[in-house]
């Protein structure tokens, strides 16, 4: 395993998750190379002790471990295209945040450059990386993860997902799903309760409280969800039905559009009308994937 204390790594781009990228390699004592395609934003990471180049190649040659955080799928090609052959043989982990089947697709360019490939997704903001409750999803490259685990722990916990390359941005996507609903969820409370005067700061406060109390139940229910058997009643759609029907009736009396609601709603009509009313609430998760389940 390399040693993490000899790491050297470059980073290519340096926007808010970059900077904070590079910041942290440097923090833990990597000796970090930084670059982006328009200049003006490494002089802090110059003072900190970073090495700023001028061009991507010099980035690439600078270092053990070539880390991406650019800007979407088609930058990575823009920066990564012309250095192809550089990077043959040296290990490139991207940060850039990438849908699953963009993962699969850089990991399929990467193999055929002979570049050892890990993909990886952020669960954290720029302002954790490097501290408590920062995350790293990878998926890719065994090699490369286990080579340089101890180096990308600089950012945070690190946790490989497995060979194919789109497993950990899978994962990442997912969990920012159920972040923006619950946040889209919040919005729409915020909205009914401005109504009597309620400020959006109040009701966060609330809510935070109420969600945090109910978030413990998500791995029950996903056992439920697992089996297949929503027999086990804790909460029978019919319920779920009158208790969203009357949330809709009071969301129009506040002037509130049901663009969040209404989709929920839907879901548990659809599973009524076909049936399993006194079912768990659980069983709503069919209406978005019936698919045959896949054995774990």
């Amino acid at each position: 395993m390399t040693s993490s204390t000899q790491t050297t790594v470059t980073v290519l781009g340096l926007g808010a998750m970059g900077r904070a990228l590079a910041a942290a390699f440097v923090a833990a004592g990597h000796p970090t190379t930084v670059w982006n395609r328009s200049p003006g934003k490494d002089a802090d990471l110059i003072a900190r002790g970073a090495t700023s180049v001028a061009t991507a190649a010099e980035a690439v040659r600078a270092s053990d471990l070539v880390v991406g955080c650019l800007f979407d799928h088609g930058s990575v090609h823009e920066v990564l295209d012309p250095v192809a052959g550089l990077l043959a043989g040296r290990p490139l982990v991207n940060l850039t945040s990438t849908e699953p089947a963009g993962a699969r697709e850089l990991a399929t360019w990467a193999a055929a450059n002979g570049i050892p490939f890990l993909d990886g997704g952020i669960m954290a903001t720029p302002e954790m990386i490097g501290r408590p409750g920062s995350a790293l999803l990878y998926s890719g490259s065994s090699d490369v993860f286990d080579t340089f685990r101890d180096v990308l722990e600089s950012l945070g916990t690190a946790e490989y997902f497995g060979a194919d390359a789109g497993r950990a941005s899978l994962v990442d996507f997912a969990l920012l799903s159920g972040m923006y609903v619950m946040f889209a969820g919040y919005y729409h409370g915020a909205a009914m309760v401005r109504e009597i005067g309620m400020s959006a700061e109040e009701f966060g406060n609330r809510a935070a409280s109420w969600l945090a109390a109910l978030l413990p139940s998500l791995p029950a229910a996903g056992a439920q969800i697992d089996t297949g058997d929503y027999s086990q009643v804790l909460q029978p759609l019919t319920f779920t039905k009158a208790a969203l029907d009357a949330i809709v009736s009071a969301s129009r009396d506040a002037g509130v559009d049901l663009d969040i609601v209404g989709p929920v709603r839907d879901l548990v009509d659809r599973q009524i009308a076909a049936g399993y009313g006194a079912q768990s609430s659980e069983r709503a998760f069919e209406s978005l994937n019936p698919r045959p389940r896949i054995a774990s």
